[in-house]
């Protein structure tokens, strides 16, 4: 119980650098314009890769943002570096936080030691060069299965994000497993389970998440958050579950050593609920529930209150013909009609008879997850629940009659409502009604931020109607339908130094409110006029895309065709201001931005046509950028964009120069999306790394920018909008990750934010030494008790805030542990270590 209790406050804010194994240095941030509190980050190392390349040993590391002290031309300035090879310094490295070593070799081994006023303060660990320009981290793929119906499907690797599950400033790997038959929330037919896998960067596999039957395979069920929600230096996994999802855990040898379901709340157990229920409907059970829903007709609410019609005939359009309550004959005389002749009627695409592998009943859960262990943390009612089959949520009112497909669009993110610690953001629906709650996780439990619901679009019958572009019954709120997109954003877009929550054509601000809803005229060539919303669309992108403006914008595509203002339109993220834009009369599925012309001033922006930031047409003969998804790969800090979807060769693209990668034997995922598994800056300097599937998922494949950059900036990670950004990159439609300040070519570097950083006291730490040397017997006898008992004692302290108590017994345990008297209850290996771990705690808790 010691271990957990002291979990919600490991804590304490740093606005200088403290370096590990070197004491604190006077750093300050650099003044920049808008606002940034002191934020909650990870505390990560120095992340130094070499790889081998034609030239020589390339290497990269990461500057930190609080290792910053101003700016130059080039870049920002602060630590610079020595750069060993063999132990012997060979290097000092001032204006980025690359080297090449053209003399190097595969076999030498390299580290870095950073440097402040000419003296080394912190030295990195030692590295082997990777053999190639990439490195494959093994994966364990799950064994093929076989559905209901007798399907057979195989896996393969999907999206996945990163964490430091153990607090060591490494990243670890959480893997999506999907298989070869998942759907689309509107496709028909079962789907095999989905898998959550966490590995370290050698391949090691920690656990698996088994989401169980009750949860679907697909882009829109399950979105996966992994981060570090209470500040204990050490990332949670946050994700939506259903009775049945369980952890395997595994020993050094791959064996399953453990099975274990999250738990159940107690009144789903006195209901009846059981981790073995088995909630797929087969084309039987969906007639059985369509026979139910029309005998316990008249007891909608909805038709009690006169909403809508009294009888299905009505529904229907046909003549009344049943007496109500319906017979259980009558009702399946109804159901027949509808499902073979309604619904057909309908559309060709309405096949209602072979309706099966859907999940439309029983509970849903939101579960927080330990990430070192796996262990279950707390599992909470889903918010909000289904409540039905999508009825009230459209899906049988439009021509395509569709049950559970607009009840089941899920969304998840981060954000830093406070401005200073992260806050986990579920969501649901976004065509019709649209729902957004917000958690705080203290370490023991989820505390509920705010909610947003738009309430239920009215249809006076739910089997034909046009539920979309409709006002939710919510006073505040009923505006935010069909504005949604699929993925959201985090972003500062009002300069309060808190993140709001973008919901494509909407956005809430942080404390829950409405900051706007965004609406324009119709033009005269489209279907409706008057007022509409701008609506739903495919892709969004959030970040300084003018820096000659203030403040951020947002370029976002939209399928609204001829009932939407717009196809796509770039607008103010403050307000929802449309800057430009164009009517298309169509569904404008995609669009991309990027700094992929350096000779043209703010990043273009493109979907129908290639823009500058300013809106000035600059479409070329060569056809447009595509639009899957971008990186920033290059040394002069240009956008460059990842073709390839399907069994295409994913490539890395520049507009200039052409293709500068191509990832043989790779592929990538999400189907016509093209989605790499994860884009994201994970290690070495500020560039993204590429991390894609092999062809038989047996690996991750990562990828590294070799060209060496003059260019100088703290790790992208260490932006909140872009470490946020990267946190959803998994959601649905999967979209690039944008950092807080203008990023690209033509960089004034005094704009760049660099936030006032927070790293977690891992006190932790220290008990965890001690355990692993009394289990070894390095420790012993009464000094072991001496220290656990001073250990508790400082635990005390500093829960209760008061950390000069706290110091106090830290240094009362380093005395302990050198005491000459208890030398023989004590190894040298052992009291070496735990002196300098507790030096350090000391160090960060001054």
């Amino acid at each position: 119980m010691l271990k957990q209790s002291w979990a919600k406050k490991t804590l304490v804010s740093i606005s200088t650098l403290v370096l590990l194994f070197s004491g604190v240095i006077n750093i300050s941030a650099v003044e920049k314009k808008g606002t940034m509190n002191s934020i909650q980050l990870e505390k990560l190392d120095r992340g130094l890769v070499a790889a081998s390349t034609s030239e020589g040993i390339f290497l990269s590391w990461r500057l930190l943002a609080n290792e910053v002290t101003g700016y130059s031309e080039t870049g920002l300035t602060g630590v610079n570096f020595h750069v060993y090879r063999d132990g012997e310094k060979m290097a000092t490295v001032e204006e980025s936080t690359n080297y090449l070593d053209k003399a190097g070799s595969s076999n030498h081994e390299y580290a870095v030691h950073a440097v402040i006023n000419g003296k080394e303060v912190e030295e990195s660990k030692t590295i082997l060069p990777w053999d190639k320009a990439y490195y494959d981290l093994p994966l364990q793929k799950p064994a093929d299965g076989i559905t209901l119906a007798g399907e057979s499907f195989t896996y393969h690797a999907n999206d996945m994000i990163v964490g430091d599950m153990n607090g060591d400033g490494q990243y670890e790997y959480v893997v999506k497993w999907e298989p070869s038959n998942a759907k689309d929330v509107s496709q028909v037919g079962y789907t095999g389970k989905t898998y959550l896998d966490t590995y370290t960067l050698d391949g090691k596999l920690l656990y698996r998440i088994d989401l169980g039957v009750n949860i679907r395979s697909g882009a829109h069920y399950t979105q996966f958050l992994v981060y570090d929600f209470d500040g204990n230096g050490k990332s949670e996994i946050m994700l939506k579950t259903a009775p049945g999802t369980k952890v395997l855990r595994y020993d050094e040898n791959g064996e399953v050593i453990s099975e274990e379901f999250i738990t159940m709340p107690e009144e789903d157990k006195e209901q009846g609920y059981s981790h073995h229920d088995d909630y797929r409907m087969s084309s039987e059970d969906y007639y059985a529930h369509i026979v139910d829903l029309f005998r316990n007709w008249h007891e909608q609410e909805e038709v009690i209150s006169g909403e809508w019609p009294a009888t299905l005939e009505e529904c229907f359009g046909i003549e009344p013909k049943y007496a109500y309550p319906l017979s259980q004959e009558d009702a399946e005389n109804l159901a027949d009609y509808f499902i073979d002749v309604y619904a057909p009627e309908r559309s060709s695409r309405n096949d209602l008879r072979n309706f099966e592998g859907f999940i439309l009943e029983g509970p849903e859960y939101v579960t927080v997850f330990d990430g070192e262990t796996g262990g279950e943390l707390e599992t909470i009612h889903y918010k909000p629940g289904r409540r039905d089959d999508g009825l009230r949520w459209g899906d049988y009112a439009m021509s395509r009659i569709e049950p559970g497909n607009r009840v089941d669009r899920f969304l998840a993110g981060v954000a830093y409502l406070d401005g200073q610690r992260p806050s986990a953001v579920f969501a649901r629906g976004y065509y019709t009604r649209a729902t957004i709650v917000t958690y705080n996780w203290d370490g023991e439990h989820l505390r509920e931020n705010w909610y947003v619901d738009s309430g239920w679009t009215p249809m006076s019958n739910p089997f034909n109607d046009g539920p979309h572009g409709v006002d939710g019954t919510d006073k505040e709120f009923g505006s935010i339908t069909t504005q949604g997109f699929h993925s959201l954003s985090a972003a500062d877009v009002d300069g309060d130094g808190k993140q709001e929550i973008v919901y494509g054509s909407a956005t809430i601000d942080h404390d829950g409110s409405l900051l706007y809803s965004s609406m324009d005229e119709m033009p005269e060539e489209a279907a409706g006029e008057g007022i509409a919303r701008l609506g739903h669309g495919d892709a969004m992108h959030v970040a300084d895309i003018d820096p000659n403006r203030p403040g951020l914008e947002m370029y976002m595509v939209f399928e609204g065709g001829a009932w939407a203002p717009y196809g796509y339109a770039l607008r103010d993220a403050a307000t929802g201001e449309v800057l430009y834009g164009d009517y298309t009369g169509k569904d404008t599925g995609r669009g991309m931005i990027g700094d992929i012309d350096p000779t043209k001033p703010g990043l273009e922006t493109w979907a129908v046509k290639l823009q500058t930031a300013e809106g000035e047409d600059i479409t070329e003969s060569k056809g447009l950028p595509g639009t899957n998804m971008s990186i920033k790969w290059s040394a002069d800090m240009t956008t460059q964009l990842i073709n390839g979807s399907r069994d295409q060769t994913p490539t890395i693209d520049d507009w200039q120069k052409g293709t500068v990668l191509t990832a043989e034997g790779t592929r990538t995922n999400n189907w016509t999306k093209g989605n790499p598994s994860l884009v994201a800056d994970i290690f070495g300097d500020w560039r993204e790394e590429l991390l894609v599937r092999t062809e038989d998922s047996s690996a991750i494949r990562i990828y590294l920018s070799t060209e060496v950059t003059d260019h100088k900036l703290y790790t992208l990670m260490h932006d909140p909008q872009y470490r946020a950004e990267v946190a959803r990159q998994n959601t649905s439609y999967n979209q690039p990750s944008y950092t807080s300040f203008y990023f690209g070519s033509d960089m004034d570097w005094s704009t760049v934010l660099v936030p006032t950083v927070e790293f977690p006291v891992q006190l932790s730490s220290l008990q965890d030494l001690m355990d692993g040397y009394i289990e070894s017997g390095d420790l012993r006898g009464p000094l072991a008790k001496q220290l656990t008992n001073t250990y508790r004692q400082m635990i005390h302290h500093y829960e209760k805030d008061s950390i000069k108590q706290a110091r106090k017994f830290l240094a009362k345990f380093e005395r302990q542990v050198e005491k000459r008297s208890m030398e023989r209850f004590i190894s040298a290996s052992a009291k070496e270590q735990l002196t300098k771990r507790v030096k350090q705690l000391i160090e960060q808790l001054s």
